[in-house]
């Protein structure tokens, strides 16, 4: 037990030992520096300018006024090398798809992890053990940094038809239909082809009838295929609002430094009422691709001229409407079924256009649903 305080007592100093050789070797490093130009200085002559100063000295005005300028600015420099190595000032997220960025970055920054966090503070365990919590569809989550940039990567959960994992289950319908086939893998068919069905009902039973007279318990599963029908309707107007000509143009810039935006511009940034705004963002780097926390961002500002009601055709609108409508419909089969023939009307009112399609599906209908035993 000796040895082990003996061996920490000896180990402790080293850290300061190392930061008071680091800042007397920067210190060094400067008094060089600042000697070093067109015309060489001696350190001593540098230490008499910084510790009393003489405004006639010539070579001394060249320190104060020049060269301790430029010192300052290469400290500054290393300084925000060495901070944005070790701060996070920009997030780039990767592997989502449903899930929104807001979310993501919301969820990060109520565990901590947001802009001006330093990146040596982050546990990765215990930040997924908190960010998934917040995160349903969201299974697995990292932040790796490279210089002031963290990277986010994101596995989102694949969400498949509705299963029942285990015990006694039913399959019943997800909406109503006409039976084409039925393909029972487990449990006893409830309904053949040929029979129109309702939404929820039983299309595979897990309770299976035996011989005796009795029940047996199992877990209904397969696929029943059915003739669907849709009806969707979408309202399309028959004028467009078109934006007059451009009336003027402005460009100004501010310097974003973490969350504190430095604007460039004086005031006037309230926008008229039909204007648009354009921001582009361009991170600042050094020669060799390390990124700086400064990012110079340029708002292009275009005033417009009042806007007028145009008219358009029928059949652009009723292109629009139909466009809508299909998307819709695909969205709803999914990868469940195929439509089989679709048909689109349209009916002109009081400025609108009503589209309607109709459309006959062939999909699979069955979900699963747990069965109880009463």
């Amino acid at each position: 037990m000796s040895v082990a305080i003996l061996l920490s007592a000896r180990r402790r100093p080293r850290p300061r030992l190392a930061l008071l050789l680091l800042t007397l070797l920067l210190i060094a490093a400067s008094l060089v520096h600042l000697g070093l130009g067109a015309r060489w200085i001696a350190p001593q002559t540098v230490l008499r300018a910084l510790l009393e100063y003489d405004p006639r000295n010539f070579e001394q005005r060249i320190i104060v006024d020049l060269r301790l300028v430029r010192l300052a600015a290469a400290l500054l420099t290393v300084l925000l090398v060495v901070e944005g190595n070790f701060t996070i000032w920009e997030f780039q997220l990767s592997g989502n798809e449903t899930v929104p960025d807001e979310a993501v970055l919301r969820a990060l920054e109520d565990y901590g992890i947001t802009i001006g966090t330093r990146s040596l503070d982050i546990d990765q365990k215990d930040m997924r053990n908190h960010v998934l919590l917040e995160l349903e569809d969201v299974v697995w989550l990292a932040v790796n940094v490279r210089g002031c940039v963290a990277r986010v990567q994101v596995v989102e959960r694949v969400r498949g038809q509705d299963m029942v994992e285990d015990g006694p289950a039913n399959v019943v319908a997800r909406r109503p239909g006409l039976v084409t086939r039925v393909e029972a893998l487990g449990g006893q068919a409830a309904v053949v082809p040929g029979d129109t069905v309702t939404q929820g009902q039983l299309l595979i039973s897990g309770a299976v009838d035996l011989d005796n007279g009795g029940l047996r318990w199992q877990h209904g599963m397969g696929r029943v295929w059915a003739r669907t029908w849709y009806e969707l309707t979408a309202q399309v107007p028959l004028t467009v609002r078109q934006r007059g000509a451009p009336l003027s143009s402005r460009t100004r810039y501010a310097l974003d430094i973490g969350k504190k935006r430095i604007k460039l511009y004086g005031k006037g940034s309230t926008l008229g009422g039909d204007c648009d705004k354009i921001t582009q963002y361009r991170p600042v780097c050094l020669p060799w691709g390390l990124r700086l926390p400064i990012t110079l961002a340029a708002e292009t500002v275009t005033a417009y001229g009042p806007s007028t009601d145009v008219p358009r055709s029928t059949r652009e609108a009723r292109d629009e409407g139909e466009a809508l409508l299909r998307d819709r419909l695909t969205r709803l089969l999914a990868d469940t079924g195929t439509a089989e023939s679709v048909r689109v009307d349209a009916v002109e009112q009081d400025g609108w256009l009503t589209v309607t399609l109709r459309a006959e599906c062939l999909e699979e209908i069955g979900r699963e649903v747990p069965l109880t035993k009463e």
